[in-house]
């Protein structure tokens, strides 16, 4: 994305680090607790296992995500939200409040 265009709409540049289609359920589930890769596989019904790294690895590049390697056979991998990927926590728990909402019969 341009930086002018970042720089005229901060929200832009939020949904260009939060969008897409599983970047949400990622931090959904990330909110409330650490979890490994084969958990957010589960949790996430319909997300191909590359689609998932992806998606993590943007998070992690841009700060959100933390990934936690342990030196072990079989290697255990953690991923959980950084500082700034605490931030997102509200934002995360409006988002839900507002498509419960949004999916009750008018």
């Amino acid at each position: 994305m341009p930086e002018d265009i970042k720089e005229a709409c901060p929200t832009e540049t939020a949904l260009d680090v939060i969008g897409g289609k599983w970047k949400g359920m990622i931090l959904y589930y990330l909110c409330s607790e650490t979890r490994r890769f084969n958990e957010l596989m589960r949790l996430i019904p319909g997300i191909t296992q590359r689609m998932l790294t992806k998606q993590l690895r943007d998070l992690e590049a841009n700060g959100i995500v933390h990934r936690e390697v342990y030196p072990q056979v079989p290697p255990k991998v953690e991923y959980s939200l950084t500082e700034i990927g605490r931030t997102l926590e509200p934002v995360v728990r409006a988002l839900e409040t507002w498509g419960k909402a949004y999916l009750r019969p008018l």
